[in-house]
């Protein structure tokens, strides 16, 4: 059991922490980073399973070349997003020999400080974003509702977009592997945006660029002289592709709160892949019987089944959520499953 943003602005010792720095000065400190990454595992001792690095999805696109800044109350913002294909900046960023060693190199000090000071309590999980979403953050310019400019690049530009998404996943490739070289016990893959694409843009946008990842990590690893690690993958919103997405070599797949549990575990069948997921986040904001009520519902849904599953929220932690809350939800998961 771990939860997604677990470790950041819900918590007021976030904040201390953080003080005046900007979110990505924090990710590239990793003395400030190993602090935030071990703050709710301090808090919540013995009810949390993993932590999760302090870092965000973004420093890929930063890697290769894209100013990316992080806007308070609004969120992540390129000043220079990619256009068209013909705008000069696509080539720069497609020709870029990203070496992920030395422009990334604060995430796997980061990670590597902050096993040293976890002292084994729990595993550490590195992540990084699935191509698609990466994809929609560097042609939109930052979150939005629309998806204009995404799907503007895949019907109009589809095989442009396609080398950049390639692009992309090699580089999730060599970052995950670096973080796993650093201390990474565990990996997920974000795809936040997935469910934005529809079922055959899905197949065509996301769905071989994520396969990418889980059939070339291993072997990247190896070339490392570093052992294989469990690896997740979440497509948000996609619940149309659980079928396939569990044929495409995770350990894990992660679903978000729209997916019935029952549902879910009849698609999966006898194959061997763990669940994890999918408490609403919104639950956080109610009252201790209303969350009692989700857990119950979930864990009825999913630890019946005694196949595998990583208790979890079906996204990241929302603002202004009372720590007290997400205990409660921690400790009715412990009760329920251990009765």
């Amino acid at each position: 059991m771990w939860v997604m943003r677990q470790a950041g602005r819900y918590l007021p010792e976030y904040h201390e922490a953080k003080g005046n720095r900007d979110f990505f000065e924090c990710c590239r400190d990793p003395e400030v980073a190993s602090t935030l990454t071990l703050q709710p595992v301090e808090r919540f001792a013995g009810l949390l399973d993993a932590a999760i690095i302090f870092s965000d999805i973004l420093v890929i696109p930063q890697a290769m070349g894209m100013q990316v800044e992080m806007v308070d109350k609004k969120g992540p913002h390129f000043p220079n997003p990619l256009k068209t294909p013909e705008d000069g900046q696509y080539d720069q960023v497609l020709k870029k020999d990203v070496q992920v060693a030395e422009e990334l190199d604060y995430v796997y000090k980061a990670i590597t400080l902050t096993r040293k000071k976890i002292a084994g309590r729990v595993p550490l999980i590195g992540f990084c974003g699935a191509p698609w979403t990466l994809f929609c953050y560097m042609v939109e310019g930052g979150g939005t509702k629309l998806f204009a400019q995404s799907k503007t690049w895949i019907y109009k530009y589809p095989e442009e977009s396609k080398k950049l998404l390639s692009k992309i996943a090699d580089i999730c490739v060599d970052h995950l592997a670096r973080q796993v070289e650093a201390g990474a016990q565990m990996v997920m893959v974000f795809d936040s945006w997935a469910g934005e694409l529809s079922p055959s843009s899905f197949r065509e946008f996301s769905e071989p660029y994520l396969l990418h990842i889980a059939q070339k990590l291993p072997s990247k690893l190896k070339s490392l002289g570093l052992d294989r690690v469990p690896m997740t993958v979440f497509p948000k919103g996609a619940w149309y592709a659980l079928d396939s997405v569990c044929n495409l070599g995770y350990n894990v797949v992660g679903m978000d709160w729209l997916q019935d549990p029952a549902a879910a575990l009849r698609i999966r069948g006898s194959r061997n892949v763990v669940f994890q997921g999918n408490a609403d986040p919104g639950v956080l904001y109610g009252t201790k019987e209303a969350i009692t009520l989700a857990v119950e519902q979930m864990v009825k849904g999913f630890w019946a089944a005694k196949k595998g599953w990583i208790a979890n929220l079906g996204h990241g932690i929302t603002p202004g959520v009372d720590p007290d809350n997400l205990k409660h939800f921690f400790e009715e998961i412990h009760r329920l499953t251990k009765s």
